[in-house]
């Protein structure tokens, strides 16, 4: 399943976005919980939207800088959407409390919601050129935490090695991926090109059986956000990309 993480046109209204990913062929939604952004809050709404546009929600991705409190508001949202997946970009280095939050209760959350609770991989930057941004951004901190959805700029931006040695050391955890590439040296880049072999990487998703949704999340001036016509040309664009090597 191809989905349309709702981050990569983040200027445009939730509307707007289910009607650029249905006209795009795609096969369902990310939203990005945003903590100012009332719409991608409202759970009602958004099944509303679903089911005037025929796409599922595929996975929730948490508010960045979440707490305990964002992460159960977003797993009731997902109860209420039928949603399998909920993505939690890792905390702040310093933010202890939920740190410790996520690693003592999400085991429980799951079994008690059925949901697939998945940690994503953020990019690795430093504060101070030393400290490390994130909290729980290793290799052995995903593992430990059960679940990974994987982030391809992200990986390649940390020194874990190649993203095909990233995906073989996760393979097993890995429940969602964020999709996109590395071009000119800018991270999030359309998929079509760059520097990563998101080709092979595709190709190994589908021969070890990935069950998983693979969602789009680039930035915005990929898609030349503003003009409706090249948004949905580009979005087909990256879409028959996935498709080719993939479906």
């Amino acid at each position: 399943m191809i989905a349309l993480h709702t981050n990569s046109l983040h200027k445009y209204g939730l509307n707007r976005i289910f009607e650029f990913a249905k006209a795009a062929g795609y096969d369902g939604i990310e939203i990005g919980v945003d903590k100012n952004n009332f719409d991608t809050q409202n759970a009602e709404y958004i099944k509303k939207l679903s089911d005037e546009h025929s796409l599922p929600v595929i996975a929730l991705h948490s508010p960045v800088n979440g707490t305990a409190q964002s992460v159960e508001h977003v797993v009731e949202m997902a109860v209420y959407l039928k949603c399998p997946v909920v993505v939690i970009t890792p905390p702040k280095f310093l933010d202890f409390k939920f740190t410790n939050w996520l690693k003592k209760k999400t085991p429980a959350l799951r079994k008690k919601k059925h949901i697939q609770i998945a940690l994503l991989n953020a990019p690795g930057k430093t504060v101070f050129g030393f400290l490390p941004d994130h909290a729980m951004n290793s290799l052995s901190d995903l593992k430990k935490f059960g679940m990974a959805a994987l982030d391809t700029s992200s990986a390649a931006s940390k020194k874990w090695g190649n993203l095909m040695s990233v995906y073989n050391h996760l393979r097993k955890l890995i429940v969602h991926v964020h999709l996109s590439n590395i071009n000119k040296h800018k991270e999030y880049a359309s998929p079509v090109e760059g520097v990563l072999p998101l080709e092979s990487f595709l190709k190994k998703l589908k021969t070890s059986d990935y069950k998983g949704a693979i969602s789009i999340r680039v930035r915005s001036t990929e898609l030349s956000a503003g003009d409706d016509e090249k948004v949905i040309t580009k979005l087909k664009k990256i879409k028959a990309f996935v498709d080719e090597f993939y479906k």
